[in-house]
């Protein structure tokens, strides 16, 4: 394959494996190809089991955005995200049980969910995201989650948004600076229930006072990603924490979040997200401005309802926002 393809400008480096199929010695095999063409650098990988080898750190995060931690010596890189799926009827491999990780009914939500992804992609890119593929250019048979339909005749998004968003990729990444924070590196403190509470449960002043109290986050310890305070395995869970601030944010607000399965979120009482299916780390999730004017100073509440359907579960969330 390499000397069939050596001279092709358009292969800027080996990926030897992908997430795991037929991965072995890895290493060696990373090690081998690099010498073989030293003009590239090598992937080891692309997602699921990384052995440290090679030029390249590859995660694969569904919808994402996500990164692993930064290396001195091999690119951070976002190997596949996206798999937001919508199919168009009379441009389909087939005309049933197609397929994407998130699914959407009309080109508008598509291309909302799209940019959310691209917002949240450019504060990565300031913590060492080196780059990023999304999945993908086109539907391939029972996947329907491209850019473009199976026949490559309708473009599902809107053109001039999802270029508009991809260009701000290239400017300055911002700064994110924690509003209250996951329990990613220290567990943080949760009211919780598991039995279904009251109808005002997400309210700021809702009655919380014979639900349980544990650290973050919630769920099982073979979650994918998962840093587990306290063991949940029932099928729902509801959480609720309050937080206190000096002053409001000024620049855009983010969820970051690791949820499996549904999540949905409440910022004093308000419904600012409903996340959909799981992903495999934890990522930012961006909010808009009417979430943020739920923000005061003083305390303020954030509650969670997080539905398991299978699987793996797990929960944990905080706020960041962009510093001005």
């Amino acid at each position: 394959m390499i000397d069939a393809r050596e001279n092709h400008p358009s292969i800027v480096m080996w990926v030897p494996f992908n997430e795991g199929w037929g991965q072995h010695d890895t290493e060696s095999v990373a090690d081998w190809v690099k010498k073989y063409d030293p003009s590239r650098p090598v992937n080891e990988a692309s997602g699921w089991t990384d052995r440290g080898s090679g030029d390249v750190s590859d995660m694969h995060d569904y919808p994402g955005v996500a990164m692993r931690p930064v290396e001195e010596k091999r690119a951070g890189v976002l190997g596949e995200f996206g798999g937001l799926g919508m199919p168009v009827p009379g441009h389909t491999w087939q005309d049933e049980k197609n397929w994407g990780y998130v699914s959407f009914k009309t080109p508008e939500e598509l291309t909302d969910a799209y940019v959310k992804l691209l917002t949240a992609m450019r504060p990565l890119i300031g913590e060492g995201l080196a780059a990023a593929v999304y999945t993908q250019t086109t539907d391939v048979e029972i996947e329907v989650n491209g850019l473009m339909t199976y026949d490559r005749r309708v473009l599902k998004m809107d053109a001039d948004r999802i270029a508009a968003a991809a260009k701000k990729l290239y400017g300055p990444a911002p700064t994110i600076a924690t509003i209250t924070p996951t329990s990613e590196r220290e567990p943080q403190t949760w009211r919780y229930t598991t039995q279904a509470p009251a109808d005002d449960w997400f309210m700021p002043k809702a009655n919380d006072g014979s639900w349980k109290t544990g650290p973050g986050g919630f769920g099982t310890k073979a979650t994918p990603g998962a840093d587990v305070g306290t063991v949940w395995k029932t099928s729902d869970i509801w959480l609720r924490r309050t937080f206190n601030l000096e002053n409001v944010p000024s620049g855009p607000l983010y969820l970051r979040i690791h949820h499996d399965d549904d999540a949905d979120v409440y910022l004093n009482g308000e419904l600012v997200s409903k996340a959909k299916g799981h992903r495999r780390s934890y990522g930012l999730v961006p909010l808009d401005d009417n979430a943020k004017a739920k923000l005061h100073t003083g305390d303020n509440s954030i509650a969670v309802h997080c539905h398991q359907s299978g699987g793996n579960q797990y929960i944990d969330l905080g706020l960041d926002a962009e510093a001005r």
